[in-house]
């Protein structure tokens, strides 16, 4: 009788079918369907899409990598985005195919990164890069090859020495180049760099230790900010050819003097900013000028303004076109001054002449 019993209890596990080794996600599927199992596991289909990189966060096509101290550009970066953030990393340098498949890319930001090396094919895939920073880095030169369809590069804080032609060469759809606070000296620009860009309008070369205005540049520009460097004096040419200029930056230099002819290059000047440097007298020229609404001179050595110094000979309309002149902190005193010097501003302007020296 046990016999028999026995074998009644051994007959279903005999019948019973091979047991198949399930993953996780089998396992969870089944209890949130409450379902029993299956004689095959169950298959997926692969996830569609590009696939986000480890830590970065993806949203609309904008992938942000920025603050998560990575030493190397992510692999495997989803190839329709449009803008990349990398910036405040340890990245050390920018190999070729690292951008591989980014050909939707619109702007790049490296800024604040350990970068001391760009391979020369590293930005090739970029055929539609408009934005690229490098600020804050250890550049010592531009990179060449950079994409055609540039349009602002921002390479400030780096520890640049050299400007060449070549680096700029083709790159004639940029509009914004800004390079201050790097070791760059007049030597290493090379004459005529920027040149080629037909279409540049701003250029900061701010805080770095040029002691001339370089030559050859476009004449397209509008805005040219030279402030805080080493320039001792602006030449006739220094400004020759930029007939679009509107503003000109050179505070914080050790200008002492312009000369004449050298504002008649910028005929539609708005603002001039010559004030921390070493002038002795205004600018000649200035009160030749049309358009000029802004003269910063404060913190220079004027000592006298004279009668023709910022208004033409035989101005006699109220009709003022400047919006504000500045010249505090000037040895001049207020008798020194022409009583008809500012004829041509004082209805309207703000006209700041306190705080002599």
């Amino acid at each position: 009788m046990k016999v028999a019993v026995f074998f009644l209890l051994l007959l279903p596990l005999c019948l019973a079918k091979p047991f198949h080794q399930k993953g996780l996600f089998d396992f969870m599927l089944e209890d949130e369907a409450g379902s029993g199992t299956t004689d095959t596991p169950e298959t997926y289909p692969p996830l569609q899409g590009p696939v986000c990189p480890f830590r970065c966060q993806c949203h609309l096509r904008v992938v942000q990598c920025s603050d998560l101290g990575l030493d190397q550009v992510p692999k495997d970066l989803p190839p329709d985005t449009t803008l990349l953030d990398l910036q405040n990393n340890k990245i050390t340098e920018i190999k070729d195919g690292d951008f591989k498949n980014l050909k939707d890319l619109h702007a790049l930001i490296l800024v604040n990164n350990k970068i001391s090396k760009i391979s020369p094919g590293a930005f090739a895939p970029l055929k539609k890069l408009e934005r690229l920073y490098l600020s804050k880095n250890n550049l010592k030169e531009l990179p060449e090859n950079m994409p055609k369809s540039l349009q602002e590069l921002r390479a400030h804080e780096n520890e640049i020495n050299k400007l060449r032609k070549a680096v700029f060469n083709g790159l004639s759809n940029m509009i914004v180049v800004e390079l201050g606070t790097n070791p760059l000296k007049s030597s290493g620009v090379e004459n005529g760099c920027f040149q080629g860009m037909k279409r540049l309008s701003y250029i900061r070369i701010s805080d770095t230790n040029i002691t001339t205005v370089p030559k050859g540049l476009p004449t397209s520009l509008t805005e040219l900010h030279l402030d805080g460097n080493k320039i001792n004096k602006v030449d006739a040419d220094s400004l020759k050819g930029l007939t679009n200029l509107a503003k000109l930056g050179l505070s914080f230099n050790n200008i002492a003097s312009l000369d004449n002819g050298s504002l008649a290059n910028v005929p539609h000047l708005r603002e001039l900013h010559l004030d921390h440097n070493e002038l002795a007298k205004v600018p000649p020229g200035l009160g030749e000028h049309k358009y000029v609404q802004v003269v910063y001179l404060h913190n220079n050595k004027i000592a006298a303004v004279g009668p023709n110094d910022f208004c033409p000979p035989g101005y006699n309309t109220k009709k003022a076109s400047y919006s504000g002149v500045s010249l505090f902190s000037n040895p001049v005193q207020y008798w020194e001054i022409q009583p008809s010097s500012f004829r041509c501003i004082y209805e309207r302007s703000v006209i700041q002449l306190g705080n002599y020296k």
